[in-house]
């Protein structure tokens, strides 16, 4: 039983939507939360509005409301729950905090007898109000920039008369760094005050003097009651001040602080801590240290929960900071818990990494046209990817080759930049590319000295980069035949893939691939175990790398592989790899229900993921996770490694799904629907073949590959024409065009970013009504899990379109098409799994408009709100276990769910705000409601026309 006996009901707030500044790190730490306390007997309620996350999945917790984050939601629940002892605000994020301190002040807390735990108030406020942080430290003999506090214009302007430019503007008590700015310039300064006031919920702003070129350091700790405290992780931010940490390339452990530095950190971070408040929980504490010999040290901020470096703090060590924050917050010490990796150590020891981890944001500016693609204190970022390597090199290549932009990792693969001008730039006002654009100033010669004078990024580093550009140059002074052992190891472990090593060579990937082979040049996979292997580790968490061989005294030559391959059979789950809009969270729990459905069938899970924020990535989901990224070479050799019976695609979304005609072409086989089918599905031409077979209507279309083919399809579909180029994402690239130079103007465009592309050609039917379908098909019988409409009419995307279920608008005729053409097309195309299929309605005749042979965006939804775990039945199905008969179907829904995406937009002030068939809502809720008359409704679908654009 947990030390405090009295909690035995705890309520938990999520984090709600998914927006920018706030994903779904607070996701799985509120996942792992809720898993650490049930471990103890403890009755869980969450409350969370979001429905695409495995957080408020029915297992997760004892009871779970989709509910609006209010304060009105917290009060019909702890009136139906008089039980709750306490309420855990700390793995929600900003969101849960502040709707925490709402209830607090309103005197909900009080009213109903119920206890903040893992918080303090009093702390939160300290560090929320800038002016009281400030104050404090330097009570307690903490340095701090010379800041100050404004809460007018008037009083802002004389501060920045005082400072001298260039400053730091922040806003108290928001998200993200939202109406953050660093203001070079004095014209500019009036407009970015003005937002930051604004911005702020208190109308409040501190202004710092800039510290242009510091470094920028986090620390990660956990405290229990007694006040121990552990410093789970130190980051180091490889762009230096002036780039918000959640935009900025971190690297773990800390790379160029010396150790005197880093000692006095840690002391410094511990006394900060204890100096807010008498808590126990987890912290996070950034701070500045200047780049001269001197290395003085300046406190940022410190953030009393857990926060969004948590997540990779805990996949970074393998020390999950989120459980045992829970633990902490019921009364547990550090010294009686133990550590979860190696079970026979206590979770008061700290990790060791015997390995270099780096994380790269993700980017998705071509989703916000206009917008200002400059890095800066307002994070953008909609995603991350961490990779983990044996030397910082090769860390930092694998995860360049995670995020999925169509680079083999840096450099080696034609797609540097070679204009001195725009490299220059790129460096100056820092790009998101600006990892690889690094490469690309070495490699033109640009000298290391400019490039730090530029960017102020630690000489450590650049030189890390050329290393990197001087073993490229001297490889490519030979051929795939003159190439030695020595020299292939190398880049090996330095983290080239085969595909840029064949560049260099000017031969083919499979070539280097066999070559490799030849010559004994395997990956080697090795544990996470938190403690630089001087204890046993008992979980199966795994990066690869590439080794040396050793030889022993007897004479026997290895390479130490550490992940055991047992005898039983297994199934690989490929993950999604990073949040994008268009692909998010949604499929991160469709993986876990996938990976759990496996094991009920008897087989051995594996995983590969490379997205830390994700709970399919936590050590104890799958029976063995392999941190790696969701790209070719990687998991060819894991699949080599381990021999799966199958691999599971549908889920993982587009990432997964591209990686099929790989797997059909190497003799791996796909688990349910064939790669052919999901081809056919992609191929929008030959899609539209099957459709004209069996008569199912669908928009008049054509196929083009060039400006010139699809200004004469115009001649003879009419406009308007909705252009979609095959195997996308999120409607990428998508638009309606209503005349010739629009339609030229798009498709020079888009064959320009994707070269050889098949582009659909449609006549959009304007006016129409969409809607889409969820199903389950075994090959022979199918079943429709739900039908939506969307409340917005066709031509929004559906990622963005508000949509019901059940349909509120059609009859029973349109209804019925829905279904024919839903089982006609999940047959046509040999579907064994999800598919999803979208529709338009126009005149009551029903439209095809796509079918995806997949999980969906929208299953989750569904699963939620009929509350059947359609992804486990999918999944048994996919592996052949069971068919769709087998199921007793029973959805429970009175009235109707709503999906309502949430945007992003405040991140990007002078962005078009306009909807239309591509992809721009970051994140969704559920809304439930009883009938078609609730306001709710009827204000939505009063202003369903408003956003479509063209």
């Amino acid at each position: 039983m947990p030390k405090n006996k009295n909690i035995k009901s705890i309520l938990l707030i999520g984090s709600g939507p998914i927006v920018i500044g706030q994903a779904c790190e607070f996701d799985y730490s509120g996942s792992q939360a809720l898993r650490s306390l049930r471990e103890d007997g403890i009755e869980t309620i969450l409350i969370n509005s979001n429905p695409a996350t495995i957080m408020t999945d029915p297992t997760m917790a004892d009871h779970v409301y989709l509910l609006p984050l209010t304060t009105k939601s917290l009060i019909q629940i702890l009136k139906e729950h008089p039980q709750i002892d306490a309420v855990l605000p700390t793995m929600g994020g900003q969101t849960a905090l502040n709707l925490c301190i709402e209830a607090d002040e309103k005197g909900i807390w009080e009213d109903f007898n119920v206890d903040i735990i893992g918080v303090d108030i009093d702390a939160i406020n300290i560090t929320e109000d800038r002016e009281q942080f400030r104050e404090l430290m330097l009570k307690i003999g903490v340095g701090m920039a010379p800041q100050a506090t404004a809460t007018s214009y008037l009083k802002g302007k004389e501060i920045a008369q005082e400072f001298g430019f260039p400053l730091v503007i922040r806003a108290s008590y928001t998200l993200g760094g939202a109406g953050a700015s660093f203001v070079h310039k004095e014209e500019d300064f009036d407009e970015l005050l003005t937002r930051g006031l604004e911005v702020s919920p208190i109308h409040e702003v501190m202004i710092d003097k800039a510290l242009i070129g510091w470094k920028e350091y986090e620390l990660e700790l956990l405290r229990d009651k007694n006040d121990n405290v552990v410093i789970i992780c130190t980051i180091e931010n490889m762009d230096p001040m002036g780039i918000h940490t959640g935009d900025s390339i971190t690297v773990a452990p800390a790379m160029t602080l010396s150790d005197k530095t880093y000692q006095k950190m840690r002391d410094m971070a511990i006394h900060m801590m204890r100096s807010i408040g008498d808590f126990a929980g987890g912290c996070n504490v950034q701070f500045a240290v200047s780049p001269d010999d001197e290395e003085e040290i300046i406190a940022i901020e410190i953030n009393p929960r857990v926060s969004r470096s948590s997540a990779l703090a805990s996949k970074a060590t393998g020390y999950p900071i989120a459980k045992i924050a829970a633990k902490l917050a019921i009364g547990y010490n550090l010294d009686e818990l133990l550590n979860q990796i190696t079970k026979s150590t206590s979770a008061l020891f700290e990790p060791t990494l015997d390995y270099v981890v780096v994380k790269i944001p993700r980017w998705n500016f071509d989703k916000f046209e206009g917008s200002d693609r400059t890095l800066g204190l307002q994070m953008k970022a909609v995603g991350e990817v961490m990779a983990i390597g044996r030397s910082f090199q090769e860390a930092l290549h694998k995860a360049t080759q995670s995020l999925e932009i169509k680079r083999n990792g840096l450099g080696a693969d034609g797609k540097g930049y070679t204009n001195y001008d725009t490299v220059i730039e790129k460096l100056t006002y820092a790009s998101w590319d600006r990892v690889f654009v690094i490469y690309d100033a070495i490699a033109m010669g640009i000298p290391l000295s400019r490039i730090h004078a530029i960017t102020k990024i630690d000489m450590w580093y650049l030189r890390q980069y050329e290393e990197l550009f001087e073993l490229q140059k001297e490889i490519s002074t030979y051929t795939i035949d003159t190439l030695d052992r020595e020299l292939l190891l190398e880049a090996k472990q330095k983290g080239y893939g085969d595909r840029q090593i064949a560049h260099m060579l000017g031969c083919l990937e499979s070539e280097v691939y066999n070559k490799r082979s030849e010559l004994k040049i395997n990956r080697v996979f090795k544990l996470v175990d938190t403690c630089a292997a001087e204890f046993k580790a008992q979980t199966p968490y795994y990066y690869s790398t590439f080794e040396s061989e050793v030889e022993t005294a007897d004479g026997e030559v290895y390479v130490e592989n550490e992940s055991v391959v047992t005898d039983k059979k297994k199934i690989i789950v490929l993950g999604s790899g990073p949040n994008r809009i268009g692909q998010g969270i949604e499929f991160d729990y469709c993986c876990v229900h996938g990976v759990l459905a496996s094991a009920e069938c008897g087989y051995e899970t594996i995983m590969i993921n490379c997205n830390p924020e994700t709970v399919s990535t936590d050590f104890d989901i799958a029976d063995k996770l392999y941190f790696e990224p969701v790209f070719w070479e990687h998991i060819y050799d894991i699949i080599q490694h381990e021999k799966p019976e199958g691999v599971i695609v549908q889920l993982g979304g587009q990432t997964a799904l591209k990686l099929a005609e790989k797997l059909e072409k190497w003799g791996v086989k796909i688990m349910g629907t064939s790669f052919k089918a999901l081809d056919l599905a992609e191929d929008r031409g030959s899609f539209s073949n099957i459709l004209k077979e069996h008569n199912i209507p669908y928009p008049q279309f054509d196929v083009a590959e060039t400006a010139d083919e699809a200004l004469a399809i115009a001649d003879v579909l009419d406009f308007p024409i909705l252009v979609r180029p095959s195997y996308v994402l999120g409607g990428q690239g998508m638009k309606i065009v209503i005349n010739k130079k629009d339609l030229e103007e798009h498709v020079v465009g888009l064959l320009k970013s994707i070269p050889g592309n098949k582009l659909l050609l449609d006549h959009y039917l304007d006016g129409a009504i969409e809607a889409e379908a969820d199903a389950i098909c075994d090959g022979e019988n199918v079943y429709i899990i739900g039908i939506m409409e969307h409340i917005e009419p066709c031509g929004v995307h559906s990622g963005d379109s508000n949509a019901t279920l059940p349909p509120f608008n059609l009859g029973e005729f349109v209804l019925q098409q829905i279904k024919d053409h839903t089982k006609t097309i999940a047959l046509a195309l040999n579907t064994v799994g999800l598919i999803n299929v979208q529709f338009a309605v126009k005149d009551d005749i029903v439209y095809i408009i796509e079918a995806n042979p997949r999980a969906s965006r929208t299953v989750p939804f569904i699963a939620k709100a009929y509350k059947e775990p359609y992804v486990n039945y999918a999944t048994k199905v996919m592996l052949g276990e069971k068919k769709v008969t087998d199921f007793d179907f029973n959805p429970q829904l009175e009235g109707y769910a709503i999906k309502q995406p949430v945007f992003s937009f405040n991140k990007f002030p002078n962005v078009n705000k306009q909807l239309g068939p591509e992809m721009k809502s970051t994140g969704e809720s559920i809304l439930f409601i009883d009938s078609l008359k609730d306001d709710q409704f009827y204000d939505l679908y009063a202003r369903r026309k408003m956003y479509l654009s063209k």
